[in-house]
């Protein structure tokens, strides 16, 4: 045979590498309003930068007729490219073969695609598009899920790691995602379960759909296994270029600067009006958080879930940063055990990979009750606090206005290894409330009073003039300084240029014991 001809026999067999599982089931894939795996990638990559890997993979397994349908490829096309000119390596999984199921070849080769991304120091992202293991090879596609497990594991805190879930995906398909930093679903086309509807009727005799058993809204919104939702693929793929404006490469990298022209001293007078002169009255922490970072520019991480605290990224003088803040506007911006894992994990990605913290502080404490209580809400507060305490990137706080109990200490306070706190002059910072204070400390001379509700009144107003301030704390160096809100822009964006060099390590150990 001649090279030409040899050339000729190359050419089809990528050609018939391209179709998947052939046009019948492409067109059903887009039937369903969905992608195919190429499609995908296209959308994902920089134009022409994606250089495919282990093309002409197929199964070994000769059980239960699979060696008579054979597709190179093996249901996963892998491979690296480029994001806005940065590399990362990737696997984008193919429901047209064999829906998608996992082999012992198939796990092979997004094996290799997760050990380069380590060696080389890139993220990875995962299209996930699968209907788990594939029954017919038994324990080895088993194995195959595990080789992957262990590969998230130790890539974890190293490398960024990023799933997209693009259909139904369900047992073993779901853990891989779930060990990457962050998830990203479609409405309507993409879902996550252990196990379907059907095991759960026969199991727990519940009747649900997969929409509300695991469809994206489900885990955006009341699981929080999910952290973007979007209502189509090519909007969810755009999202996840998007992240890269603010993730770094792997964790000895600096993240990547923001390309917006804000000036760096601007000033705005609109934050002299975003607290309402009624402490009881709530307002929207976003307004804050967008009228101080660059370009009004914030990139929201779970959104849907735990509304109470505010997680995402955003530039402050060109410098990305993970903001955390409480949301006045969802009760009260309490801290429960939803808002605390939420923080935390965000903040722990943020710290891995050397993003500086922003945190703005209007906290009444946590949150009471029997269901807090029995759900845990201690070890589960104190994940949030673990995760503060243990971080060591560039730490800021803001308060704007309340800090109450132990969720002053728990939000990045001075004591926790906090770099720059700082507090607007609306700041209430204390024990307790003021209502709550005053019926503690004064309760029998509130009851002995002929007008109790008088006397309440005027304890709280005297409380309010001793303690619902921020100068105790400044006078103690718990407060660096107390601020124009106006001013808070550039102040923030000088310290963090001052704390560029800064050097803080936690003692040396295998890993610490957060509480789980």
């Amino acid at each position: 045979m001649t090279m030409r001809e040899k050339l000729e026999l190359l050419e089809r067999r990528v050609a018939e590498a391209e179709q998947g599982g052939g046009e019948r089931r492409v067109k059903a894939q887009h039937g369903k309003g969905k992608l195919s795996a190429r499609e995908r990638l296209d959308l994902l990559l920089d134009e022409g930068s994606f250089v495919e890997l282990d093309r002409f993979v197929v199964h070994r397994s000769t059980d239960f007729g699979l060696d008579q349908e054979k597709y190179y490829g093996d249901g996963v096309v892998t491979g690296y490219g480029r994001i806005d000119g940065r590399l990362v390596y990737v696997f984008s999984q193919d429901f047209t073969v064999f829906g998608g199921s996992l082999s012992e070849s198939f796990a092979e080769k997004i094996v290799k695609i997760m050990d380069l991304a380590m060696r080389n120091g890139a993220p990875v992202i995962g299209l996930n598009d699968s209907g788990g293991a594939r029954i017919q090879e038994g324990v080895v596609s088993l194995g195959g899920y595990a080789e992957i497990f262990l590969r998230n594991t130790l890539a974890s805190g190293v490398v960024p790691q990023i799933s997209a879930i693009l259909g139904p995906c369900a047992g073993g398909a779901v853990y891989s995602p779930a060990i990457t930093d962050f998830i990203f679903m479609t409405r309507g086309t993409s879902y996550m379960f252990v196990t379907g509807p059907n095991v759960v009727k026969t199991v727990t005799h519940e009747d649900v759909t997969m929409e509300r058993l695991g469809g994206a809204d489900t885990h955006a919104g009341t699981s929080g296994v999910a952290h973007f939702v979007h209502d189509s693929e090519p909007a969810c793929i755009a999202a996840i270029r998007d992240i890269f404006h603010f993730i770094p490469q792997n964790n000895v990298d600096d993240p990547p600067r923001g390309r917006g022209t804000d000036p760096r001293d601007r000033r705005d007078e609109a934050l002299l009006d975003v607290i309402p002169d009624n402490p009881n009255k709530p307002y929207d922490m976003h307004d804050v958080i967008r009228r101080i970072v660059d370009d009004g520019q914030f990139y929201e991480v779970q959104r849907d879930y735990a509304a109470n605290i505010v997680c995402g990224f955003a530039h402050l003088g060109g410098t990305s940063v993970g903001v955390v803040a409480n949301q006045p506007a969802v009760l009260a911006g309490v801290l429960d055990i939803s808002a605390s894992l939420k923080g935390a994990r965000f903040i722990r990605f943020c710290d891995a990979f050397n993003i500086p913290l922003v945190t703005f502080e209007d906290v009444p404490g946590f949150l009471p009750g029997i269901a807090q209580e029995h759900g845990g809400i201690i070890k589960h507060g104190a994940k949030l606090l673990y995760a503060y305490c243990e971080a060591t990137v560039p730490k800021l706080t803001v308060i704007t206005r309340k800090a109450y109990g132990g969720a002053y200490d728990v939000m990045s306070s001075k004591h926790i290894r906090g770099d720059f706190n700082v507090a607007w002059p609306s700041a209430e910072i204390a024990v307790m409330g003021p209502k709550g204070a005053v019926e503690i400390l004064f309760r029998k001379e509130i009851n002995e009073s002929s007008d109790p509700a008088a006397a309440t009144d005027a304890k709280i107003d005297e409380y309010r003039g001793m303690f619902a301030h921020p100068y105790i704390a400044a006078g103690r160096g718990y407060l660096d300084d107390i601020i124009d809100p106006r001013d808070t822009r550039p102040r923030l964006i000088d310290a963090l240029d001052t704390l560029r060099t800064k050097r803080d390590r936690n003692p040396p150990k295998k890993h610490g014991n957060i509480p789980l």
